[in-house]
């Protein structure tokens, strides 16, 4: 028996996905996704549902029209033709309409990343003029049956997480490339741990089914093992069998691909304020500084103004990955810029700006402030990490080891402290020494993030990453030293614990007026009065102020502490409503071990 996905019956219907996974959840058909695929019997049956309470919806608003009509008799004409109403102007708040979704991918080397991006730019190519296609632009657009998706050519996570570093997200949606015959190996996972952290869809694309020795099942429950459970097994996550040799399921990657970006609605107005992303970047001798962008909001014009970080300038030219001269960049296209005073970082943002006066001092201030936290951003360590306190917290860990038993083991022993209040997560774990990537990674986290070494050691550029980026790095060679002092930085997270600790009582008898306040003449009647401790002031049963001693005094003398029998004067700060019979406890607060 045949399957159908919903989105192929939501194309049937000529309806969106999202439109019809609503109309079935509100018929009790709950759970279901645009990738979920059902047997003919309940294709028949979607279809029914759907065509019987559309017929019902329409039913209705047909019956709400006709009783508008009949009461309309006095009501006043309405306007005429000759005058139509101006439309409607789109807020500067709006989202604006449906653009091409921005794809990269990511994957162990040798996996067929490379392979695939090629085939798809082969067969697919959204502009199929003659010549062949430049490196230069490292991204291409794709089309398939009129709709258009952007690839973006970058070498590996390194590349997709630096530009998160930088604060720039350019990637909509990330394609996790695993070879059938291989399976998830360890830049595998970390790739999985970048597009995570990056908090963006990921679609899997089983690459090499065309293998003799190719094993899509192990393939599945090895990225099962990660958290990734294909939807045909019940789970959220898109796996694509596919050959980027031969070309085999191609369009079905693609379609998933349309399929994840229609469901995110991604959307750009072309009209909006300027949003892109430098996505490759280099200085050529004959043309100079030269920046390969991506445009997710506005509209970038040939003679703009813009400004990418610490550079600026007017653009001179712009060309796509055919070398074709453009004039406008639409969001979720891609092009070639010349025209920048200096080469940018790739992951810098780019705005555009109406005077070159305004993009000169914008990159300058953009200059200094890239410079202050490389001057001011020294190797934290963990007590600077976690200096402030606070109720609920989180320890976000990059762990790195020398052997996959190592690993194992410092990661089981981690995640067994147990302190209440704190929540500790590895956002990446894996073998072999500290990299600019685990950097990278680490300096992209919203919370303080960790990077540790079991039995190995941050590489010199690692190492030099972390100082401009303000990354903690501590390494370990004694499992007890790392869990020891992960331990003491968990705790230090928290607010602290305080026992009180009772230390004397004195009751008042007597009250005298001075300038400074009241002071109460007391005794003594157990333990001792301390200068230095808390007090609290009972009145009966009744618990009235809760403080510290402004003075003791013995006689003329100012003391310390008076002993149990006692006579003394004891003046309370910020608090005059003493009585005489009053009862002043003495205490002191001592914190408590967690």
């Amino acid at each position: 028996m045949s399957r159908k996905r919903i989105y192929e019956i939501a194309k049937e219907l000529g309806i969106s996905s999202k439109d019809l996974i609503a109309a079935l959840s509100d018929l009790g058909m709950t759970d279901l996704k645009a990738a979920n695929s059902v047997e003919d019997d309940e294709v028949a049956l979607i279809i029914q549902l759907y065509r019987d309470k559309s017929a019902v919806a329409s039913g209705a608003e047909k019956a709400s029209t006709e009783s508008d009509d009949s009461s309309a008799g006095d009501a006043p004409p309405p306007p005429s033709k000759s005058a139509p109403s101006s439309p409607k102007k789109k807020s500067a708040s709006g989202s604006g309409s449906n653009r091409p979704p921005i794809v990269s991918v990511l994957g162990h080397i040798d996996h067929g990343k490379t392979t695939l991006l090629d085939a798809i730019r082969k067969s697919h190519l959204a502009s199929h003029e003659a010549g062949g296609i430049t490196q230069g632009v490292a991204a291409y657009q794709a089309d398939l049956n009129g709709r258009k998706i952007t690839f973006i050519d970058t070498p590996g996570h390194k590349a997709f997480t630096g530009m998160r570093a930088r604060g720039a997200s350019a990637t909509d949606i990330a394609i996790l490339v695993v070879a059938a015959d291989d399976g998830v190996m360890a830049q595998t996972v970390e790739a999985i741990d970048h597009i995570r952290a990056a908090g963006i869809p990921m679609i899997v694309a089983v690459n090499k089914i065309d293998k003799a020795n190719a094993d899509q099942d192990k393939v599945l429950n090895d990225l099962v093992k990660h958290g990734l459970v294909p939807e045909a097994w019940g789970g959220d996550t898109i796996a694509v069998p596919i050959s980027a040799l031969t070309g085999e399921n191609l369009e079905e990657l693609m379609e998933m691909i349309l399929l994840v970006a229609e469901m995110e609605e991604l959307q750009g107005d072309p009209n909006g304020k300027l949003e892109g992303v430098v996505i490759e970047s280099h200085l050529s001798t004959s043309r100079g500084p030269v920046a390969s962008v991506v445009v997710r909001n506005g509209t970038l014009h040939e003679k703009d103004f813009i400004v990418a970080g610490a550079t600026y300038g007017r653009i001179k030219a712009m060309n796509d990955e055919m070398r074709n001269r453009l004039t406008e960049v639409l969001p979720g296209e891609a092009a070639e810029i010349i025209g920048l005073q200096d080469v940018p970082e790739v992951g810098t943002a780019i705005e555009a700006v109406d005077k070159q006066a305004d993009a000169k001092r914008l990159s300058q201030k953009n200059r200094l402030d890239v410079m202050k936290p490389r001057r001011a951003q020294p190797q934290l360590t963990l007590e600077d990490l976690f200096g402030e306190n606070v109720e609920e917290a989180k320890l976000v860990l990059v762990l790195k080891a020398a052997s996959t038993g190592a690993l194992e083991a410092a990661r089981r022993e981690v995640e067994a402290i147990g302190v209440e209040g704190v929540e500790v997560s590895f956002i990446h774990a894996g073998v072999g020494s500290i990299t600019e990537s685990d950097i990278l990674l680490a300096a992209t986290v919203p919370e303080n993030c960790l990077v540790v070494g079991f039995g190995v050691r941050a590489d010199a550029n690692a190492a030099r990453l972390a100082d401009r980026q303000g990354v903690t790095v501590q390494t370990y060679d004694i499992i007890y030293e790392l869990l020891d002092e992960i331990e003491r930085s968990i705790k230090r997270l928290l607010a602290p614990v305080y026992e009180e600790i009772r230390v004397g009582e004195a009751e008042v008898r007597e009250l005298f007026k001075v300038p400074t306040g009241v002071v109460a003449g007391c005794q003594v009647v157990e333990g001792k009065a301390m200068r230095s401790a808390h007090v609290r002031v009972l009145r009966g049963k009744d618990d009235l102020f809760t403080g510290e001693v402004a003075s003791l005094r013995r006689f003329e003398d100012d003391v310390r502490e008076v002993q149990v029998g006692r006579d003394c004067g004891i003046r309370i700060k910020d608090f005059d409503d003493v009585a005489v019979g009053d009862h002043i406890v003495f205490f002191t607060l001592e914190e408590v071990d967690r």
